[in-house]
């Protein structure tokens, strides 16, 4: 697992600040909360892909996968959410998914192409996330973000190959402008805390 964080770490722009750190211990209601709204959208995302992209078998079976595994990890979000007597409820999303996917392409296959970056991009992130708050978390919850370090490392890499599968080849320049926004989009201060937003002051 060393190995698999340290290709997360090399292959993302910077590492979560502090802040986002302190903020994530302070909300802890409201980070679990948010990160089951992430793994319903990961899995609703990787479903929709199954959709559109009918003839791509490797994309079917790597995103039907993908999506039982991300419902899976929300059914145990959201057993940690009741457990600890907390009230499940909509919270509107951070600007980090918009803002990545506001580079995408509009036409296949560079859509395809950038979809899958973002998603690459979106896993190696919440991988890293985890790994960071692990060592702060009480017992359960940094046993269960440690759990998911494994399939999140191989959402990223999963991504990756679809994404230089639909480009016929390498797609450092693409993952090049994207890695640019994220860097931003984590760095720069966040009017309200979420699992993927940048620190609030």
């Amino acid at each position: 697992m060393a190995q698999a964080l340290q290709e997360i770490h090399d292959f993302l722009p910077c590492a979560t600040p502090q802040q986002w750190i302190d903020n994530a211990l302070a909300n802890q209601d409201l980070m679990l909360i948010d990160h089951a709204h992430c793994e319903k959208k990961a899995a609703s995302t990787a479903l929709s892909l199954m959709y559109r992209y009918v003839d791509n078998s490797d994309l079917l079976n790597k995103m039907s996968r993908l999506a039982r595994e991300e419902l899976r990890h929300f059914e145990q979000v959201l057993a940690i959410i009741d457990k600890r007597g907390v009230s499940y409820c909509h919270l509107t999303p951070a600007r980090y998914a918009a803002g990545l996917r506001a580079g995408v392409r509009t036409d296949d296959p560079g859509r395809l192409v950038d979809v899958m970056v973002v998603g690459a991009i979106i896993e190696a992130r919440s991988c890293e996330r985890f790994a960071a708050l692990t060592p702060f978390l009480d017992e359960e919850l940094a046993e269960f973000y440690s759990s998911l370090l494994k399939s999140e490392a191989r959402h990223y890499r999963d991504y990756l190959a679809l994404a230089e599968q639909a480009n016929g080849g390498p797609v450092d320049e693409r993952v090049a402008e994207f890695i640019a926004t994220e860097k931003q989009l984590i760095l720069e201060p966040d009017s309200e805390f979420r699992f993927h937003s940048g620190p609030v002051a």
